[in-house]
């Protein structure tokens, strides 16, 4: 089993560097790239005003965040859902380098940049040129994005995980059906003690088969 999280952050603005926090963190927990349902989700102070601007992506404002914790307050349980495992964001250095202003503050370290999986460097390999924005991507791959009138970390992260199937190939990546290896169509070593079935047709199958094939013009099946 292969774990890893996929989060998103919501801001006062753009610009850690000139005092913009995060005011939102969402995360959902993967395994073999799909969601287990776990998840970490915290509404926060920025300890600051929430900017008219900021708000219009967000729907965000400062009384929604009055009385809420600090990132100081939830950082250690943030951290312990992160574990060690690979990080997935969609223009991943934008919420990596808040979250990294965040624990600098803290004296933490920031988060390792070789954990760092972002799904729009992945986007625009297979679609250059094209818009590759969460929105355009999950209109691109069919996903319902009917809820998503604003940014909002958690939609985000859930709307992202479907996307982000699709763009590592799609639900039937592997098409295991068992975890018996004789089951597993992305396994090609034959299981020792594997014995083939074979299937008898009746007199009437046969039959029927020939005439089907009758009726394709030169078909590969009757070729000698």
């Amino acid at each position: 089993m292969t774990r890893a999280v996929l989060f998103d952050t919501e801001t006062t603005g753009f610009y850690p560097e000139e005092g913009d926090r995060v005011i939102e963190i969402a995360a959902i927990e993967l395994s073999n790239d799909l969601p287990t349902g776990e998840k970490f989700y915290a509404l926060l102070d920025p300890e600051r005003d929430i900017p008219t601007e900021s708000t219009r992506i967000h729907g965000i404002t400062s009384a929604h965040v009055h009385g809420k914790p600090k990132f100081a307050d939830v950082v250690d349980e943030m951290l312990a859902f992160f574990g060690d495992d690979p990080l997935i964001a969609h223009n991943a250095p934008f919420d990596f380098g808040f979250l990294d202003a965040e624990l600098a503050r803290l004296n933490k370290p920031k988060l390792p940049r070789e954990r760092m999986i972002d799904t729009l460097v992945i986007a625009k390999k297979i679609f250059p040129g094209m818009p590759n924005s969460l929105d355009a991507l999950c209109t691109r791959y069919g996903i319902d994005r009917a809820e998503r009138t604003t940014h909002n970390a958690l939609l985000d992260c859930k709307l992202l995980a479907a996307v982000y199937v699709e763009l590592t190939g799609g639900r039937q990546r592997g098409f295991v059906l068992d975890t018996d290896q004789r089951f597993a169509f992305a396994k090609y070593a034959r299981p020792a003690d594997y014995v083939p079935i074979r299937i008898e047709l009746s007199p009437e199958q046969l039959a029927a088969h020939a005439a089907f094939i009758s009726r394709i013009k030169d078909a590969i099946w009757t070729h000698q």
